[in-house]
């Protein structure tokens, strides 16, 4: 058992991702700083009926070879596909050989906000046209959103803590948060965190545009997103997955990990607002900046770049430049703020992880990345959110926001590693 004590400190060592812009890290940064946009008519089902008909799909995607074997891919939903690839991404990245290490004291936390939404669909029209004697034997294991993490697990045998958060757009930053606490009290060396979604279908988009949350800027796809832009009118659903090799400092060293950057604060709070609509001045979301920023010793002038939720809806951008205006005060001019929404779409449940992966690239490599579409500035929202352009600047720390459906809040810090 590791040894207990809060002055453990945490690193992360491995960054896993898949996204619309690349199946992983290296090809993803490229084309984040170059400014692409994953945004485009939807392809895996005929969106025409639909009012939202775009979204950031991950195409190409052959998950095999983070597989054992054709047949298990088969009997997993393509939302623990995409998890478990960003893991075994993440292992690949992070140099770890799992047969010299204790795998009682390494864990998974990967989470998702929605779960198998497609195999749900599809089981259910089974019982429908078939009758209850037709449903798969695979459907709860392929639906139930723990599984990325009960499997990637079950792969690898890593046998140290298991969980999969659940708290819409929060989930993925909630996991590498609990999984910075895990580490530093001292109950893992080393936790591959994360989310992943896969909820581009007719029941996911279907229902979010229900709700009138989603773009209907269909002629533009790749114009679509457009965070903190006075032109936006809703979010654009994107897919894919992120996980973390989050590790514990000299376990790190002793294997002569790469570290990109030290995890130092997390925040976790709650609106207990709305359903759905942020609390009032972005209020809640200032709460949990605070926490976090307390958590790591670092004051509001010690961070350079936040990562913002940044969704592109009405309401969202505004709170949230509000909360960071309360929380940072005259530093709020001073900060580079960027949402990487226009670009990768909205990965609900794996956004936080997707985006925490873009800020330890920020840190390694002294560059923001951009906002895409900000064409026409919100007067509401008139911070420095890093327009159009990538920009080579001085990044000692990073906040990553993120909040979700049910008043969820969550914030990670991470500073530049200095051994």
């Amino acid at each position: 058992m590791a040894s207990n004590g809060s002055d453990r400190r945490v690193v992360i060592t491995g960054l896993g991702t898949v996204t619309a812009l690349g199946h992983d890290i290296d090809t993803f940064w490229k084309n984040i700083i170059a400014g692409q946009c994953g945004v485009d008519r939807i392809t895996s089902f005929d969106p025409t009926a639909y009012d939202c008909q775009i979204a950031a799909e991950v195409k190409d995607f052959d998950p095999s070879p983070a597989f054992p074997s054709p047949k298990e891919v088969r009997r997993t939903d393509r939302f623990a596909q995409l998890g478990i690839y960003a893991g075994w991404r993440a292992l690949q990245d992070s140099g770890m050989d799992l047969e010299k290490l204790d795998r009682d004291q390494i864990g998974a936390f990967i989470g998702s906000g929605i779960g198998g939404i497609q195999t749900h669909a599809d089981q259910h029209t089974v019982l429908m046209n078939k009758g209850p004697g037709r449903i798969s034997p695979f459907l709860i294991p392929m639906m139930i959103l723990n599984m990325a993490s009960g499997v990637f697990s079950m792969y690898y045998k890593l046998r140290g803590p298991n969980l999969a958060t659940c708290s819409a757009c929060a989930t993925s930053t909630h996991a590498l948060g609990e999984a910075w606490r895990y580490i530093k009290m001292g109950d893992a060396n080393a936790i591959f965190a994360g989310g992943t979604e896969a909820a581009v279908c007719e029941m996911g988009i279907g229902g979010f545009a229900a709700m009138r949350a989603l773009s209907t800027r269909n002629a533009e796809p790749k114009r679509a997103s457009r965070p903190f832009d006075k032109d936006r009118d809703g979010f654009v659903m994107g897919e894919g997955a992120a996980v973390l090799v989050v590790e514990e400092l000299e376990h790190a060293k002793a294997r002569g990990a790469r570290i990109y950057c030290e995890l130092v604060g997390y925040g976790n709070t709650a609106d207990a607002n709305h359903l759905t609509a942020p609390a009032p001045d972005g209020e809640g979301a200032a709460r949990c900046m605070k926490m976090a920023l307390r958590s790591a010793g670092l004051r509001p002038e010690d961070i350079s770049y936040i990562n913002a939720h940044g969704t592109s809806t009405p309401q969202g951008d505004v709170c949230e430049t509000q909360a960071i205006k309360s929380v940072f005060g005259d530093h709020a001019k001073k900060l580079a703020v960027s949402s990487t929404k226009g670009a990768t779409g909205h990965l609900l449940g794996a956004a936080g992880a997707t985006e925490m992966a873009l800020c330890a690239k920020a840190l390694q490599t002294q560059i923001a990345p951009p906002t895409l579409n900000l064409d026409n500035p919100d007067p509401q929202c008139d911070l420095d959110y890093v327009p159009h352009t990538a920009r080579e600047m001085k990044i000692e720390a990073i906040a990553n926001n993120s909040f979700g459906f049910g008043g969820h809040n969550a914030t990670v810090i991470a500073k530049r590693f200095v051994g």
